[in-house]
């Protein structure tokens, strides 16, 4: 186990760091060590990058990410958000605390701060989400939002909490509280919903999980995302690319978007991401929010009131390369002006760090040149310490790693996942099958026949079984690159031969369906012919086949409507909930068997 008393931060402050010393007020430890700072150590506090699981040496060819060392030692970097993981709680609590010894060597010792994308799931976006590894795993919010209970939530959250702690996570770059308005739109897992109520209920409970009754060493911060309201995208299109990056009103309804964040900011979150989209159509410049004054200052800092910290979504700056392929800026409405234009334009909205981004050399410049005075970044810095103090990383920067193996997925909080991956999943159909009989004779696809073996037994064709199981992803089209068929976009109809697949085995033999709604889908042509249809959020094999088979409760109950066709959706309005046609089922459907 590491010596957690080895660093002489925990028991003997040093005479040239005075902020360590006992009983002093966190603003006084603020003071003090902001005034020892230079700017290139101010600078290098406003930047929130990418870093990987691993040497401290090397640097990672994949994303463009540079070496652990490089960016704490010589760029004086010290927030990062955790890209993938490690095959356990120890190994990544190890990696954690080869990371903080490196930033202790530094002139002035600044602890790092790890964040991360959400990692409890059965999400796998570079964009967006990690796969649960070694961490208890969970439906979707989206699964969350379909069984609809705060206290559930709020347990996860403590859960998820106490995993991240253990192994040096200390802020979440979620809760994602956007409103799925558009049905087309690739973030919506991610999110509760398209009912403004229900998002800020869950959402709050959320960040009360996270961070716990009091705000303090214990605690995960919660960067809400993604202000104010990611989900009206002009097509359904994400704005991570560039025909994605406008925003657009037609229903007027820009203020129902705020509402999950009045529920946020209630509930005490302490840092929020703007989104990449540019708003069309409003009061607001029409330039992304990241560069907005009138959202950043005049929404979030003066009407709302918030002083927390405010982090760009990733790569507002610089252009960059993913998966070897070419990735801009997502500078929306900006594109135009330099990368130091830019960054300036981010600080006079509001914002205090630059998230995916590691390039403070263009802030050292900005200062330099009198284009952005010191000041200004003292104004940041003060937030971005405070945050730090407050969550007791200068006294206690190391983990214990013995611990975390003993934290992180540890059976109750696997049990717990598992739980509610069975109560989400949503039965919209079901016209006698369900449940199955004991021991069927089961033809099964897109499910290890080893699991369903436990359930019935399982034939190779549809002519010899008495029922079928289908598990299918909700469609989407093919994109460009590789980055952007991560982001499950266009179209929510099947292709003509999945529906043709799914008749001809449902024309064989009585056929349960069950679809990944990672958005909606045009689910009519499935639900004629299936004799069962049931959606899930996340839900591992087993977790379905236990519903199925009687031995477990489904509770869910669909956290937006399905639209009837692709022609209602297109003539919806994005930012109105509830606004296609004649839905085939609507928000709150669910069956009892």
């Amino acid at each position: 186990m590491h010596d957690l008393t080895s660093d002489a931060r925990t028991t003997h402050p040093r005479a040239d760091r005075p902020w360590l010393a006992p009983g002093l007020s966190v603003e006084e430890r603020v003071e003090l060590l902001r005034s020892a700072m230079t700017l290139e150590e101010k600078a290098g506090l406003l930047f929130h990058s990418m870093i990987t699981v691993g040497d401290l040496e090397s640097a990672n060819a994949m994303f463009g990410i540079p070496s652990a060392r490089e960016v704490v030692i010589d760029r004086h970097m010290t927030h990062f958000n955790v890209a993938g993981g490690a095959p356990t709680g120890r190994e990544l609590a190890e990696w954690h605390n080869a990371l903080q010894r490196l930033a202790a060597s530094t002139r002035l010792g600044i602890p790092v701060t790890l964040s991360s994308d959400p990692r409890h799931s059965f999400s796998e976006n570079p964009g967006a989400a990690i796969l649960a590894g070694p961490f208890s795993q969970w439906p979707e919010p989206l699964g969350l939002a379909a069984i609809g209970d705060a206290e559930l939530v709020e347990r996860f959250a403590d859960i998820a909490r106490q995993e991240y702690v253990a192994v040096g996570m200390r802020a979440a770059l979620h809760p994602q509280i956007d409103l799925a308005t558009e049905p087309r739109w690739s973030r919506q897992s991610a999110t509760f919903g398209e009912d403004a109520e229900l998002a800020g209920r869950l959402g709050a409970a959320y960040i009360r999980g996270f961070q716990g009754s009091a705000f303090g060493p214990g605690s995960v911060s919660t960067m809400t995302k993604h202000f104010p309201g990611g989900g009206p995208q002009k097509d359904g299109e994400d704005p991570h690319f560039a025909h994605g990056r406008e925003q657009v009103y037609p229903g007027g309804a820009f203020e129902l978007h705020l509402r999950p964040f009045e529920a946020a900011f209630a509930a005490g979150t302490r840092q929020i991401m703007p989104y990449y989209g540019m708003p069309i159509g409003t009061e607001h410049e029409e330039v992304g929010f990241g560069f907005n004054r009138s959202v950043i200052t005049g929404l979030l800092r003066e009407r709302f009131g918030f002083d927390g910290i405010v982090c760009t979504d990733w790569g507002l700056i610089t252009d960059a390369e993913i998966f070897g392929e070419p990735f801009p800026a997502r500078a929306w409405g900006v594109e135009h002006l330099t990368p130091p234009q830019r960054m300036q334009k981010v600080l006079d909205a509001g914002v205090d760090q630059f998230g995916g981004e590691a390039c403070p050399e263009l802030l050292i410049e900005l200062v330099r040149s009198g284009a952005v005075t010191e000041e200004r970044l003292d104004h940041s810095v003060r937030r971005v310490l405070r945050e730090k103090f407050e969550l007791g990383l200068f006294d206690t920067p190391y983990v214990d790693e013995d611990a975390a193996d003993l934290i992180v997925g540890r059976a109750d909080f696997r049990a717990a996942g598992e739980a509610a991956q069975r109560a989400s999943i949503t039965v919209l159909t079901n016209s006698g099958a369900l449940p199955l009989p004991r021991r069927p004779k089961l033809y099964v696809e897109g499910i290890d026949p080893r699991i369903a073996a436990r359930y019935g037994d399982v034939v190779g064709t549809p002519a010899e079984a008495e029922f079928a199981v289908l598990r299918l992803q909700a469609p989407y089209e093919q994109r460009g690159t590789t980055f952007e068929n991560f982001f499950h976009a266009g179209s929510l109809d099947f292709a003509p031969e999945a529906i043709a697949h799914v008749r001809e085995v449902a024309s064989a033999v009585p056929t349960v369906i069950d679809v990944l709604l990672d958005r909606p889908a045009i689910l009519e042509p499935i639900v004629e012919v299936a004799a069962a249809v049931t959606v899930n959020w996340g839900a591992n094999a087993a977790a379905l086949l236990d519903v199925l088979s009687g031995a477990a409760t489904a509770q869910g109950r669909l956290p937006f409507d399905i639209p009837r066709s692709m022609a209602a959706v297109e003539a919806s309005r994005s930012d109105v909930p509830f606004d296609t046609a004649d839905p085939l089922f609507r928000f709150g459907h669910g069956v009892q068997i």
